[in-house]
């Protein structure tokens, strides 16, 4: 008993921040501590540690105050999220069956992708929905069919008096459908502000003005870039609906936010606790009361970082990102499926489903109350995105506002300027995406599909359209697909897997390592490394050419290997072969690189080269070769 006692009573001894940093600075041998700061594509400095001296004041309960803990004071304990799994269906029937289905198993929120086969035609929703429609909350973003779909709707229901059950949310977001279609139509933005009126009286526990994020996300923006787009996109509402006779309180209380979620977990927690902190900004601001205040999210795990290739490893981006939404903070959450890009199964939408229930009854997320609350980091960072965000309002609404920036081109290009950082830190692999830069699997067999023609909804629209910049929907992994698709091109073409010969100097210790940077280099893009044996003589280099015929080479080997022999090997290679292409793995000092390039080295091939240009290059060598044999 005394020894559990003494046990009790002790405690870690107290280590100042001084200590912590002198003890850092030991093991990053001369290095300063700030050496491991981040600066995020928000320009926000990430440190290496932080301490109570970070605290940040912030409200002690949730439920009140700037909402950053959430808008109410239970958590998901008594208002829980919704599982709002978006079907994709092209028939009712298909549609019908499988959101029943769904119910039984998880799903709690109606949820589809809207399309003209399902809607129109004799009480075609009113099939799809049955009495489903009173007894949970909706989630859809209707886009450009909204006004259809609450009609029908209406239609339903105007024989039973249930429209004060029909709740959730069914929106539409015309500056987003504008930014995505490249097109402004006031036509449009008229008739959608007339069918928001109408229908705040029909449904009046209905959302319907949905401000939606995704369009920028995809497109490449940072988290202060959203959550400012977001205000703006707000705040244009506001003023659009109260000119056009709407009632403050009801506007607030119709509006519902939708962001995706990327894969920078902190960060994804961050963004949707600075949106409430932001909003209730503008809500104090306008006058609002506490309840319209509240600002109401639904969410999406993001398209811009999933896969083509090895899309299982999309499930661990996808758990991620959805973990990140529930511990941020919202009300209705969709899980992409890991075969999205290609085609989905019942096995990988069940998976997606069961994802959002592993973390409500195994990971009890929906027992604990905003469990990054407190936390230094992640309320410093919260602190600083939403200040980031609001500067960022700021400049769009200098520019004119929302509308303005998007017809100047302004915000495309700040998004595109992002999006530029983004896919350079995934070209030279400082970002890692498995499967795609890293850890890329050659025998994959990857159904390469060309993306379905996209027919605008304003392409026999009224005169009055105003083109603008469209923003492009992209994905991170996109420039090492294409690679992947060039070179499975090329095989079909020539009947082997394009390579580049590696020829290894020294025994195996001797280029091992630089041999395994090489092949997961070229693996990259498609392209299979053809490995020589152990190289030791110059006859040795040579007969392994003549053998295997490629138009690429790659000399791997260690830096003492490649004074012993690389310059050898090299030069009578190059006399021998002058149409061959070589290049070294690593990267040698400054003043060997000249005589290395004079001796024929095309490239040095390091941790630090640009894969996605490197291999560029080598797929169009070996495509302008094909050619060239072509004519011959």
């Amino acid at each position: 008993m005394r020894s559990l006692k003494n046990l009790k009573n002790q405690s870690f001894p107290s280590i100042s921040e001084q200590a912590w940093t002198e003890k850092a600075e030991q093991s990053l041998k001369g290095k300063s501590v700030e050496s491991l700061q981040t600066i995020t594509y928000e320009e926000i400095i990430l440190k290496p540690l932080y301490t109570r001296q970070d605290e940040c004041q912030v409200p002690e309960y949730p439920g009140g105050s700037d909402f950053r803990r959430g808008i109410y004071p239970l958590g998901y304990l008594k208002n829980d999220w919704k599982v709002a799994q978006r079907l994709s269906c092209q028939t009712v029937e298909d549609l019908q069956a499988k959101l029943q289905q769904s119910f039984k198993k998880g799903q709690s929120a109606i949820s589809f992708n809207v399309s003209k086969n399902l809607l129109g035609g004799d009480q075609t929703l009113g099939k799809v929905l049955a009495d489903s429609y009173t007894q949970y909350p909706f989630s859809i973003n209707a886009k450009e069919y909204q006004s259809t779909f609450l009609t029908e709707l209406e239609a339903i229901v105007e024989h039973e008096d249930v429209s004060e059950k029909i709740c959730g949310y069914v929106g539409s977001d015309p500056v987003a459908i504008f930014a995505e279609e490249g097109v402004i139509s006031e036509a449009f933005l008229n008739d959608w502000v007339n069918n928001i009126s109408n229908s705040a009286v029909k449904f009046p526990n209905l959302r319907t003005i949905l401000i939606d994020t995704s369009a920028y996300h995809n497109g490449g923006s940072s988290a202060a870039q959203e959550l400012g787009i977001a205000i703006a996109e707000g705040i244009f509402y506001l003023e659009h609906l109260q000119d056009a006779g709407m009632d403050l309180d009801t506007i607030f209380s119709k509006m519902i936010f939708q962001f995706s979620i990327g894969s920078n977990f902190f960060m994804e927690i961050a963004k949707l606790r600075a949106a409430r902190v932001l909003w209730s900004r503008v809500s104090s601001v306008y006058g609002a009361n506490e309840e319209n205040s509240r600002m109401n999210i639904a969410v999406e795990t993001s398209t811009n970082t999933k896969t083509l290739h090895d899309p299982y490893v999309n499930l661990l981006r996808a758990g991620n990102e959805a973990f990140a939404a529930v511990v941020g903070g919202i009300q209705y959450l969709h899980v992409s499926p890991f075969d999205d890009l290609t085609r989905v199964t019942s096995f990988s939408d069940r998976i997606a489903r069961n994802t959002q229930l592993l973390l409500k009854e195994e990971a009890h997320l929906q027992k604990v109350i905003d469990p990054a609350g407190g936390s230094w980091y992640v309320e410093h960072l919260t602190n600083e995105l939403a200040e980031k965000a609001w500067a960022f309002f700021q400049r769009i609404d200098a520019h004119g506002g929302i509308l303005e920036v998007l017809k100047s081109k302004w915000l495309q290009q700040e998004i595109a300027a992002v999006y530029e950082k983004k896919i350079h830190d995934i070209q030279t692999r400082r970002k890692s995406i498995v499967g795609s830069n890293v850890y890329a699997n050659l025998d994959e067999m990857v159904p390469y599909k060309n993306p379905p023609a996209k027919n605008s909804y304003f392409a026999n629209g009224e005169n009055s359209l105003i083109n603008i910049e469209a923003i492009p929907n992209r994905r991170l992994a996109e420039p090492f697909e294409e690679l992947r698709k060039k070179s499975v091109d090329l095989e079909g073409k020539v009947g082997s897997k394009p390579s580049v010969g590696m020829i290894c100097l020294g025994g195996l210790k001797q280029h091992k390592a630089r041999l395994d940077f090489m092949k997961g280099f070229l693996a990259a893009g498609g392209l299979k490394a053809l490995v020589s044996n152990s190289i030791i003589t110059v006859e040795n280099a040579r007969q392994f050419v003549l053998e295997h015929p490629a138009k690429h080479y790659c000399l791997c080997g260690t830096n003492d290997q490649y004074e012993i022999i690389g310059h050898d090997i090299l030069k009578i290679l190059k006399t021998e072969f002058p149409e061959r292409i070589f290049y070294l793995a690593g990267l040698p000092e400054k003043e060997k690189q000249d005589l290395w390039l004079e001796e024929g080295i095309k490239q040095f091939i390091h941790v630090k080269s640009n894969c996605y240009e490197t291999l560029l290059s080598i797929i169009r060598d070996l495509e302008v070769s094909k050619v060239e044999e072509t004519k011959a």
